[in-house]
């Protein structure tokens, strides 16, 4: 045995069957539990022991900031770290705004208005303006981006707010995401691709850009700021913002990044990332921004970087978002307001309910909204308030704005970034030095070079006796935390090794008469792993947000939080493998990929050469570019590497492997085989 490798063997479990007649063979390899962690279960347990340690660093950094200069310092450098993450902003450009119709109502008026937050990007809203009988311009306005909800900005609860606002003299601008109300971003899909559906949908495709569904939420609100400050009704100086769920997290980016809003109401969304993870887990792409756990960056500070700007929490005691985490969140920005001398500035009201917006909150928020922008502080009721009708608020004609004449759509917006990132990759990969190129591709990816890579810790198990050639069940564990369950076919003579992943795991193509044991046959030396997060630690299936993510897409988005990829991770996992088994035989190992999996290989094997004598992609994505050119995808989400497409495709890596390189059925976006 190579000298090199750390191999253990020890025969630590016990198994019902010795696997001497075919009818009894069993391949699994990995108990129910390991450490008393399902193994379905490894990577979310493996992936928050990681987010502690940022938990932990967090709180050592928030204990630093003391004096104004430091916190001035801390909000100025996480505000450009929250930008970069998205992908930077959009160019401001003509709102091109209309008002298509007027509708009165006792106290107010509602104004149907059309804008473009970028050319031809159509935004729908309903402006709520005060009686100027009752109420004498110029007022302070509001922006109420709208939660998840398929009416959107319909919907009574937000109406509600809106039209509350406008009885106490404030002007509120209540408007639809996208993929909401009358912002379908995909008419063919719609309504079935709407809500957190389409925004991991379109986070799929945004983040091989190095963008984030966030960033057209962040720039549409931002540009209804200015539509608000372009009305003579409205105090361009006194601006607020207030949202209920998806609305708070868009309400939560938008007082942290633009500092003309001086007064926010998120409500029923703000806890922290550490309740969070240990509850629900992460949720749809715009509220999970890369990075951000890495950089220092979870709910508390979206209060904090806006400090001291006054800022109230609206819970509720039964939310989903963990009630806990929002307490503590609001404790470490009370505190920070305290060090700077405006503790009075920062609020929090808790509800006896669940996820909504409640009346009571309803209230706070416009008690909040008048005493920091009217300068009045009393108790506000709520009355009872004529609403309007779905077809009353409708801006558009048909009641979708990608059918007016020239709309553009998030994909068509991807879509022309795309094509001028595949103009500089074109370039850049004929003229570059191809070892600059994967260093970059390291960077981005996040992958080790082999020599930093530690020898994994490698335990036999039993061995099971086919017609011919023998099975040797292991577990090679790279990394504390992550068990990857493995099988070693080994004939009698071996010509050649081959390491051989499957998406769908190692037992897949192992079955008697299989790839596996025709390989075997023809005298290769097989070892087939399951790659962390798949096969035997799969996860369950569980919800899930849209075809483009599969079963493990908490676990993706955790990771991403954490600025790192499934692809990086699963890559190396490749190349300690590979490593293993290269030393078993003496010489470079042929690597054989099938389904999603193929990805990863591709990387390692471009990146590390030298311990591969050849490759083979059986049905694995075309190219990054497809899942942009397609819109949709389906399950593309674990082989999504941010920014990406900034330097490099898949085509280009399947180049640099020239002639070692064999792919068979390819697959678009959508898992076709292309012809």
């Amino acid at each position: 045995m190579n000298r090199h490798s750390m191999v253990v063997r020890v025969m630590c479990f016990v198994f019902f069957f010795n696997g001497v007649g075919l009818a009894a063979e069993d391949l699994r390899v990995l108990p129910e539990t390991v450490d008393g962690i399902k193994t379905a279960e490894m990577m979310g347990q493996y992936l928050r022991g990681l987010a502690r340690a940022q938990f932990e660093d967090w709180q050592e950094q928030y204990e630093q900031r003391k004096t104004p200069e430091q916190i001035a310092e801390y909000q100025k450098a996480l505000r450009s770290k929250f930008i970069e993450a998205i992908g930077g902003l959009p160019e401001r450009t003509p709102l091109n705004p209309q008002v298509t119709g007027v509708v009165a109502r006792d106290g107010y008026r509602v104004e149907k208005v059309i804008f473009e937050s970028q050319p031809k990007h159509y935004v729908t809203g309903a402006l709520f303006v005060p009686d100027p009988g009752r109420f004498k311009p110029p007022y302070p306005g509001v922006i109420e981006p709208v939660g998840h909800s398929f009416t959107a900005k319909a919907r009574e609860i937000y109406q509600s707010v809106g039209a509350l606002l406008a009885l106490n003299g404030i002007v509120a601008l209540v408007f639809d995401p996208i993929d909401q109300g009358e912002r379908g971003q995909m008419l063919s899909q719609w309504p079935a691709l709407s809500g957190t559906r389409a925004h991991t949908n379109l986070g799929v495709g945004s983040m091989l850009l190095g963008r984030n569904t966030a960033r057209f939420e962040i720039w549409d609100g931002m540009r209804a700021i200015d539509y608000l400050q372009s009305r003579s009704e409205v105090d361009p100086a006194r601006i607020g913002c207030a949202g209920l769920s998806g609305g708070g997290t868009q309400t939560s980016y938008l007082m942290a990044l633009d500092e003309r809003i001086k007064v926010a109401a998120p409500a029923c969304y703000l806890t922290n990332f550490e309740r969070l993870l240990a509850t629900i887990g992460p949720q749809d792409a715009e509220q999970n921004i890369f990075g951000q756990l890495a950089f220092g960056m979870d709910h508390a500070d979206y209060i904090m970087m806006r400090a001291p700007n006054p800022t109230l929490i609206c819970a509720a005691t039964g939310d989903f978002f963990d009630i806990s985490g929002t307490w503590t969140s609001f404790r470490y920005a009370k505190r920070l307001y305290s060090r700077m001398g405006f503790a009075e500035r920062v609020d929090l009201i808790e509800h006896d309910g669940e996820h909504n917006y409640h009346k009571p909150l309803r209230e706070a928020t416009a008690r909040w909204m008048m005493r920091w922008l009217l300068g009045k502080d009393e108790p506000i009721t709520e009355p009872s308030i004529d609403l309007l009708s779905e077809e009353e608020i409708q801006c558009t004609p048909d009641g979708q704005v990608m059918s007016l004449p020239g709309a553009r759509s998030t994909y068509d917006l991807n879509r022309d970034y795309e094509k001028k990132l595949a103009a500089h990759r074109k370039k850049l990969w004929a003229t570059e030095d191809h070892a600059k190129l994967s260093d970059r591709v390291r960077e981005i990816t996040g992958i080790r070079a082999l020599r930093e890579l530690p020898q994994p810790r490698v335990v036999d198990l039993e061995v099971l006796k086919r017609d011919g050639h023998h099975i040797r069940k292991m577990i090679l564990t790279p990394e504390n935390g992550v068990n990857l369950p493995a099988l070693m076919f080994e004939p009698r003579s071996v010509s050649r090794s081959v390491l051989y992943i499957h998406e769908a795991g190692k037992q897949t193509d192992a079955a008697p008469g299989g790839p596996i044991d025709n390989l075997v046959k023809s005298g290769r030396r097989v070892l087939a792993v399951d790659l962390r997060g798949t096969g035997e630690t799969q996860p369950g299936t569980g919800r899930n947000l849209s075809g483009a993510t599969g079963s493990d897409w908490k676990g993706v988005f955790t990771a991403y939080l954490l600025g790192r990829s499934y692809v990086g991770m699963r890559a190396e996992d490749v190349l300690v493998c590979a490593r293993f088994l290269k030393e078993q035989c003496g010489e470079p190992v042929a690597l054989m990929a099938v389904g999603s999996v193929g990805v990863p290989a591709l990387h390692a094997a471009v990146l590390e050469p030298d311990l591969f004598s050849s490759v083979k992609l059986v049905r694995t994505l075309t190219s990054w570019s497809n899942v942009i050119e397609l819109g949709r995808s389906v399950n593309q989400q674990v082989n999504a590497v941010h920014g990406a497409l900034t330097t490099y495709d898949l085509p280009d890596l399947a180049g640099a492997l020239a002639d070692k390189l064999t792919i068979e059925e390819p697959l678009d976006a959508l898992g076709q085989v292309m012809q």
